[in-house]
């Protein structure tokens, strides 16, 4: 049992309104994938994927692991893994999952186990590289592709897809465009040559928002559920789901000429009264955070962060706020205070989010 004080809520208010948001955007024969990885992004995965299930269409992780404790949660929907590894191609079979296949290491692999249990018509998904030059097979694989899957009846392809390299960059709008183009040409080579028709999709979640004529079959939305739409007017309608909360542990009088926390880096100018959280970058507070460029709530009061953030701790300056041990404190509840904690540490909500240990609580509300 995790009794840890800290705590993330995970809103489901907030995820609903989200997944709304971007349904009203597509055509009514449009599936949703929904992307859980890495912990819900920061949140909680399986919390998330249980309350969604009846929701969407597929769910999407990163790593056979992640899916395994979806299905182990009895989680029945459609799982496709995005990277998955050789050495997992038995454990995704065994739960049921469906993999990314993005090279002929790993395609080939699938294909020699999928003849030996024998499988039949197992689902698989092939991706292909338009431009990010990440995972993915070229156009010109396309044929060999074909063959082997016209060869089998162990597997059947579910789905052709590909990934955009900056949808959420309106400057780039000629090189997504050219992406979706050659992603166009590729999938219309299945339709003609390989006698089925797999599902196709490419959007992510600024994709759907900046390029809506790309639908295809279905679209893969990952932070924008979670409030962020990669743009200020989108993220500007969708909710926060991350809150972020923790305690006061203990309050201290500190003199002046007194010093605060490891390496002394804070020192008081002024008798003032500090206070103890239990929370440090051991759950994923940033260190950058410390010596007053980061803040928290208290009491709706802004309480700086004085000196060195620790590994298990902040300590906050709450001279000027009526508190005491035991009070709540904010960390973050709104789409603002993360960007901020994103800016001050160098980097994006995402990871900020996802950087959230696991020892902290996750509790959907």
């Amino acid at each position: 049992m995790n009794n840890h004080v800290t705590v993330l809520e995970i809103d489901s208010n907030a995820l609903v309104h989200n997944l709304n948001y971007f349904k009203q955007k597509l055509k009514p024969n449009t599936k949703i994938l929904a992307v859980v990885k890495a912990f819900g992004y920061g949140s909680d995965g399986i919390q998330v994927a249980k309350f969604l299930e009846d929701k969407v269409d597929y769910f999407a992780v990163a790593y056979a692991n992640e899916g395994i404790a979806l299905r182990k949660a009895e989680i029945k929907t459609p799982i496709l893994v995005l990277h998955p590894q050789v050495p997992n191609l038995q454990s995704i079979i065994d739960f049921r999952l469906e993999p990314n296949l993005y090279n002929f290491k790993i395609f080939n692999a699938f294909l020699k186990l999928a003849d030996e249990i024998p499988l039949m018509n197992y689902p698989i998904h092939i991706k292909f590289n338009t431009g990010l030059n990440r995972l993915g097979f070229w156009h010109t694989d396309i044929p060999k592709i074909i063959t082997s899957l016209k060869e089998t009846t162990h597997v059947k392809a579910a789905s052709i897809f590909s990934h955009l390299a900056a949808s959420e960059d309106l400057e780039e709008q000629d090189f997504t465009i050219n992406q979706i183009n050659n992603f166009a040409y590729i999938a219309q080579q299945f339709y003609k040559h390989l006698g089925y028709e797999p599902m196709l999709h490419i959007l992510n979640t600024s994709g759907v928002v900046n390029f809506p004529q790309a639908q295809f079959d279905m679209v893969r939305v990952g932070i924008g559920l979670y409030g962020f739409g990669n743009d200020e007017k989108e993220t500007s309608q969708l909710k926060n789901t991350h809150n972020l909360k923790s305690i006061i542990s203990q309050i201290h009088l500190i003199e002046p000429g007194e010093t605060v926390g490891y390496n002394r880096a804070f020192t008081a100018k002024r008798r003032g009264k500090t206070a103890t959280i239990p929370i440090g970058h051991a759950d994923g507070l940033s260190r950058r955070l410390g010596n007053k460029n980061g803040y928290v709530l208290i009491n709706n009061k802004k309480a700086p962060i004085i000196g060195n953030v620790c590994m298990d701790m902040i300590m906050v300056n709450v001279s000027k706020i009526d508190c005491k041990e035991g009070d709540e404190v904010i960390i973050f509840n709104t789409q603002e205070m993360i960007e901020d904690i994103a800016d001050v540490s160098e980097t994006i909500p995402y990871e900020t989010l996802t950087a959230i240990s696991q020892r902290v609580k996750k509790m959907l509300t």
